[in-house]
């Protein structure tokens, strides 16, 4: 209902040496000091960095009022000598300003958008408008995150393809798919569904992760997915990261993994396990609207995009 229809997506432009990104706090807030580690690496890729005016801004959990946080990204979103955004981090309270963004100038001139948890609401947002945009490790980050976590972010903001390799998992289901990605936080995507930032996911690869959720919660998403129908037609899930579920005094009695697996048994897509994204040190960069090809074979998972991809 929501979903642009279209098989041409918008590649925002690769970033170039000396262009200029804005770091914003959309949702949680958040500290310089957190946020120093990054600014050396990223001046290292060559880029000039410049805050949002109310990024460390406080206004209880959140980074500033919601008028703060909705001016601060709108700036960005249209200002033609931004090239970039970075969300700072993620939290809570994105949902909250997402619906009064003006998009028409982004539009016009698209940029890079960086951030993966509470940011899945920007992103299935920019997958309605048939945009590109990077689910990926944020400057909170960058100080506890793997290199290759944060290499990959680099790659594809410097207009690379991702080509991943990850380990096999004994609950994975093998076969091939190919189709446009999206996903990102559970609990996100649950919450978005029925919204202006809800998406079709019919013949798309789907990747899903989560953080400090209950078990049965969990359970409860999937099947809000799976009753919305957004399971049914998928042509592949990636599961990453649930990291920290939590069970209540009587057992649940089944762990996150087996929770998908009991929601996709009467599909036949193929579905891959334990894939290095969401809240833990190795998190790959995904792009969200890209074609990508996923393999899941006995031996190895295979992801990638681009005209190369084998």
């Amino acid at each position: 209902m929501y979903q642009t229809m279209t098989e041409k997506w918008i590649r925002p432009p690769a970033l170039r040496e000396g262009d200029t990104i804005a770091l914003i706090a959309p949702a949680g807030r958040i500290t310089e000091e957190a946020v120093i580690p990054a600014f050396p690496r990223l001046k290292e890729w060559g880029l000039t960095v410049v805050s949002g005016q109310y990024v460390f801004a406080e206004s209880y959990q959140f980074a500033g009022t919601d008028e703060q946080r909705l001016s601060d990204l709108q700036r960005a979103l249209d200002n033609p000598a931004i090239r970039g955004i970075v969300c700072a981090r993620g939290g809570y309270g994105t949902t909250r300003i997402v619906d009064r963004l003006d998009f028409s100038g982004f539009l016009h001139k698209p940029k890079w958008l960086v951030g993966y948890s509470d940011i899945t609401t920007l992103h299935l947002r920019l997958h309605g408008l048939g945009v590109e945009s990077l689910h990926a490790t944020m400057p909170l980050l960058f100080g506890r995150d793997t290199a290759f976590s944060i290499q990959s972010l680099q790659n594809l903001l410097f207009g690379g393809e991702a080509d991943y390799c990850a380990a096999p998992h004994l609950l994975n289901r093998t076969g091939e798919a190919a189709g446009v990605l999206t996903g990102g936080n559970l609990a996100l995507l649950a919450s978005n569904t029925g919204t202006a930032s809800d998406v079709d996911t019919t013949g798309k690869i789907l990747f899903i992760e989560d953080i400090s959720e209950y078990l049965y919660n969990i359970d409860r998403m999937m099947i809000q997915l799976k009753r919305a129908g957004k399971l049914a037609g998928l042509a592949g899930l990636i599961v990453g990261h649930f990291t920290d579920s939590k069970d209540n005094e009587i057992p649940f009695g089944k762990d996150p993994y087996g929770i998908v697996v009991e929601a996709v048994q009467a599909y036949n897509f193929p579905v891959c396990f334990g894939f290095p994204v969401g809240h833990e040190p190795e998190n790959w960069a995904m792009p969200c609207g890209r074609t990508a090809r996923l393999q899941v074979r006995p031996d190895a998972v295979r992801l990638s995009t681009g005209s190369e991809r084998a």
